[in-house]
């Protein structure tokens, strides 16, 4: 460790040393102010850590770091909760240097890893491998990422002899190694849960168990989101021991920088609106774009619509190639391409520098995840924009949504300004004429191109499935929105000044209500009907008139009060609560409801079946039966879902794919040298094994220049080699055997 005097003085964002007052510069240090502490400098970071924070650019913690770094340098387990973009890896990777670099921790020969973080996705494991390398350049310490996707016999070269100290993972497959290599984790002082609430959802819950069932009791835990309910029962099962609880900007759940836009379209048509947006915002000073998808069906056919406009795109997706979302996610952060079609699997912990314009094609189910997929932009103060296209059948979703952010929609009506200087907040309509025009090219894309009209169809059904299965809206808002009208005004945004006056004259033709109805225009003075539509308007014409008034009042926002009372005779009596009155519900009940994690699963998982006598025997009830919707009645069901499950150490259940024997096999194929490296001394100065995932064309590239370096040296070669060598020498005599017979039959 460093004295603080040998810290350069010029450190961007950290405070300068203070200096030993002498008779000489005592006046002058009485003159200067003194510097308010906050930087990381005083927080106790060893110097390799500041350097690494130097060299990454980072000047001033942001309030989360402030928060929590403190808390975990001491060894609390913290649960801390912030925005998108606020600077959470940082809150975490650094305790976690800065607690492996100290003296008290040193590894034991041949355990080195000690520090474990967990990702829900593969690329926010990558995300946060390469934060972990870029923070922690200058300590010494190695990392890796055990993800799922790749090659499982370099990740048991990677995990075994000398490991790393720090391991990011995605839960299955860090759990698969540690069953195959019968892997120990006594060793581990820290584990992070980053995205904690997505990890602790439905899918990785037997993961999880198992693998805080095999850390040690002594280790310090940390979860991060940037949405955490307030209840932690779902959180009890990572084992904290006394957590602090840190959530930050409760209030406003988005930055402050971020603009929202949201966009009213049919259904039908928002593949056009799509088009007619990108058009809009992809400019030179905001050259890209992501575009949020329902499912991976909704991906490929916007590619295919995006590639025939001429809008260059690219795509990822769960059940693309893990290698081919890397490439994609590689031609969208370094500009080779201006739109990333992407599905929820990009919604978290992605960080896209050169992102500036967020687009939902279809309206998230949950306000949870709309924080996340909007998060994308506006991260670490720069500005950015997200647009939402709404559907008639997205309203109660984004009525929804207003109440978790705590915001009210504006009109276009309430809006003076137009383009970009436009507020943020205002639910607006798109141009018919020009949305038209687009839309003609969308259906002659599908009709004269076989794939767009199978991607069309493929994507119409897989919509189904998804509006079938996603989660549904409440009542109060799907009740609110059967009242709520659809604004037919232009967005302010789209505004096009030459066709501002035509979508005014329109907007009064939707207005106009004729005098006359349809019975009397279409029929004679001497008609039945006509008799008794004059006879209606003689008794209730006064009513309907008064009607048509103030729903004009109402529309221009000049009448406030409800219809329905001014016209009902019978008038309901308000209730007066006195100043004693608690409320049923909380006042951040909205909020709490849009950060739950996993609360239906956890509520029906706490019914009692009135046929048995105990909880045991009603779970395992619900376990051997379920309701066949087809044979309309309960069937016998495998618990385990027709998997074979084996029971570990632990007491818990896994698949039994987790122990598939791959690991004994390679070490038969290794232990030649293995046993080589043990009969000779270690050598310091040999690579040490590859812990990045690399492409497909240098690991072939590799095993060519291998190949070749063991066919240059033949007292090494084993019985195998040598016999290949003589067919193929053979084999090459044979064929200029035959050549030569060849060339003398023709002499």
């Amino acid at each position: 460790m460093l004295k603080s005097k040998e810290i350069p003085d010029d450190l961007p964002g950290f405070e300068a040393p203070a200096e030993v007052a002498t008779e000489e510069n005592e006046s002058q240090t009485q003159k200067k102010k003194k510097k308010a502490s906050g930087g990381f400098q005083s927080m106790g970071l060893s110097f390799p850590i500041l350097k690494g924070i130097t060299k990454r650019g980072y000047k001033q913690p942001t309030p989360i770091q402030r928060k929590t770094i403190p808390l975990a340098l001491e060894g609390k387990d913290v649960v801390a909760m912030a925005r998108t973009g606020s600077g959470k890896t940082a809150c975490f990777v650094l305790p976690m240097l800065e607690k492996l670099i100290a003296p008290t921790n040193k590894p034991i020969p041949g355990k080195n890893f000690r520090g474990l973080i967990l990702s829900p996705t593969r690329e926010l494991a990558l995300q946060t491998l390469r934060f972990v390398r870029e923070l922690g350049k200058f300590t010494g310490l190695s990392s890796a990422a055990i993800l799922g996707g790749e090659s499982i016999e370099q990740q048991f070269s990677v995990m075994s002899g000398t490991a790393p100290d720090i391991v990011v993972a995605t839960p299955g497959r860090f759990l698969h190694i540690c069953i195959e290599m019968n892997l120990k984790l006594d060793n581990i002082k820290m584990i992070v849960f980053d995205e904690a609430d997505r990890l602790f959802e439905l899918g990785f819950g037997e993961q999880l168990r198992e693998l805080v069932a095999r850390l040690p009791s002594a280790r310090q835990t940390l979860l991060f989101s940037a949405t955490l309910p307030k209840m932690l029962v779902e959180f009890a099962r990572a084992g904290l021991s006394d957590p602090t609880l840190i959530r930050l900007d409760v209030d406003w759940k988005l930055p402050s920088t971020l603009w929202l836009g949201w966009i009213s379209v049919r259904a039908e048509l928002k593949t056009a609106a799509l088009l007619l947006l990108l058009d809009k915002v992809l400019t030179s000073t905001t050259p890209q774009a992501v575009v949020f998808a329902a499912t991976k069906h909704h991906v490929e056919y916007l590619q295919l619509v995006l590639n025939r406009a001429g809008i260059s795109c690219t795509c990822a997706y769960s059940g693309l190639d893990a290698s081919a979302r890397k490439i994609a996610l590689g031609r969208f952060s370094n500009k080779k391409c201006s739109v990333l079609l992407v599905t929820d699997v990009a919604a978290r912990g992605l960080d896209l520098p050169a992102l500036d314009t967020v687009i939902n094609y279809n309206f998230p189910a949950t306000p949870k995840l709309f924080v996340h997929r909007v998060g994308r932009s506006a991260r670490a103060g720069r500005a950015g924009r997200a647009f939402s296209l709404i559907a008639a059948e997205d309203i109660a979703h984004l009525l929804d949504l207003q109440l978790f952010l705590g915001t009210e929609l504006k009109t276009p009506a309430e809006i003076a300004e137009r383009g970009a200087t436009c507020p943020s907040g205002v639910w607006g309509a798109i141009p018919t004429s020009a949305l038209e025009l687009r839309h003609q090219d969308v259906m002659s894309w599908e009709r004269d191109y076989s794939e767009i009209e199978d991607a069309a169809r493929v994507c119409s059904r897989g919509l189904q499935q998804y509006v079938k299965w996603r989660e549904p809206a409440s009542a109060e808002a799907n009740k609110r929105a059967k009242t709520t009208p659809l604004p037919t005004l232009t967005h302010p945004f789209l505004v096009d000044e030459n066709s501002e006056a035509a979508n005014l004259m329109v907007q009064q033709i939707k207005n106009y209500t004729p005098k006359g109805t349809i019975l009397e225009l279409s029929a004679k003075t001497e008609s039945a009907m006509y008799q008794a539509m004059k006879a209606k308007k003689q008794k209730h014409g006064k009513t309907v008139d008064k009607v048509r008034e103030n729903k004009k009042l109402q529309a221009e926002g000049l009448l406030e009060n409800d219809l329905k009372s001014e016209v009902s005779k019978k008038k309901k009596k308000e209730v007066v609560r006195d100043e004693n009155y608690i409320p049923h519900f909380a006042s951040d009940q909205h909020t709490e409801a849009g950060m739950a994690v996993n609360f239906n699963a956890g509520a029906a998982a706490a019914e009692l079946d009135m046929g048995a006598d105990s909880g045991e025997g009603a779970r395992q009830r619900r376990n051997q039966m379920r309701w066949d919707r087809k044979r309309k009645k309960m069937v016998h069901v495998d618990p385990d879902g027709g998997r074979k499950m084996i029971r570990t150490e632990s007491g818990g259940r896994v698949p039994a794919s987790y122990r598939s024997g791959k690991y004994d096999e390679w070490r038969k194929r290794n232990a030649p040298a293995e046993a080589d490296s043990d009969d000779e001394p270690r050598d310091n100065t040999r690579k040490k094994p590859v812990s990045e995932f690399r492409p497909h064309w240098v690991k072939h590239n590799e095993r060519i220049d291998k190949k070749k370096a063991t066919a240059s040296s033949k007292e090494f070669r084993d019985k195998q080699q040598i016999v290949k060598e003589r067919l193929r020498k053979e084999k090459l005599k044979q064929r200029l055997k035959f050549k030569n017979n060849k060339k003398k039959k023709r002499k």
